[in-house]
């Protein structure tokens, strides 16, 4: 069993808490476009680097005189002949912020931007990264506090993040980088290693059930406009992997649905 699999299984018993700074309540209504306006232009009034994940990021504190928000900054951007990570080598190997802008651009095309944070490229401290709306998380995997009020809306919103990341191939999907909102609303954040130039699923035994939207969109995925949206952040190469591993998805899907009955895999 997977790590997304046992934290869909565990869902029904409990959910793990953290402290966060914000709450959902206080957080400012706005649209993802005024978010992407802030982003773009508020100043970084104040920095503190994270010592949670692998590449260090940065908060930041941002403000356009009316409004002070927060926000996470990642400048990664590695790129090794090789890596050997956990005794396996990975030729090719990339960590980088531009595979958070393309993770972003990817779930819109797949409607999924509701899940993810407000995310573009900005300059800061003269570096380039990844800038990314903060989420005011209340959970995250540290401790149980209390069980998932609705298991089922909870499971929903699991089936869509173990398709996204077969999808995009993502080989870091833990404990940081899933938050929870206090209304138990799911995030997925920091992409970095994701992206793989694999053509096969990582893992196909997490494809159980799918969005009826999230099923029709990845059947209408165009290959062109992948391209579009995620230039430069991912190479043809990049694209043509996630394709393959598209295909795959639907064909697994396709079966199951053979198997089981529409209505047993797609909600």
């Amino acid at each position: 069993m997977s790590f997304l699999q046992r934290w869909l299984v565990f869902a029904a018993a409990g959910w793990l808490a953290a402290a966060g700074l914000l709450s959902a309540a206080e957080e400012p209504n706005l649209t993802p476009e005024q978010m992407t306006e802030f982003l773009l232009n508020a100043k970084v009034i104040n920095s503190k680097q994270l010592g949670t994940g692998k590449t260090h990021p940065w908060r930041l504190t941002l403000s356009d005189g009316t409004l002070t928000h927060d926000a996470a900054f990642q400048p990664v951007d590695i790129l090794k002949n090789k890596e050997v990570i956990g005794g396996q080598t990975i030729l090719n190997f990339r960590d980088t912020y531009h595979f958070n802008l393309a993770a972003y651009e990817l779930a819109k095309l797949l409607g999924l931007g509701n899940m993810m944070p407000v995310t573009l490229e900005r300059s800061w401290n003269r570096q380039r990264g990844a800038l990314s709306w903060w989420i005011p998380k209340k959970w995250d995997m540290t401790n149980y506090p209390k069980p998932v009020p609705d298991v089922d809306a909870w499971n929903k919103q699991m089936y869509k993040v173990l398709v996204f990341a077969e999808l995009v191939y993502d080989t870091d999907r833990n404990q940081g980088n899933m938050l929870v909102t206090e209304d138990w609303k799911l995030w997925m954040i920091d992409f970095t290693r994701a992206f793989r130039q694999d053509h096969n699923l990582l893992e196909p035994k997490n494809l159980m059930r799918c969005d009826r939207q999230l099923w029709e969109k990845l059947r209408q995925l165009d290959v062109n406009e992948v391209l579009a949206k995620t230039k430069p952040h991912l190479g043809k190469s990049e694209v043509q992997a996630l394709m393959a591993r598209r295909d795959k998805i639907v064909k697994a899907f396709q079966q199951l649905i053979a198997e089981r009955g529409e209505n047993a895999v797609l909600y």
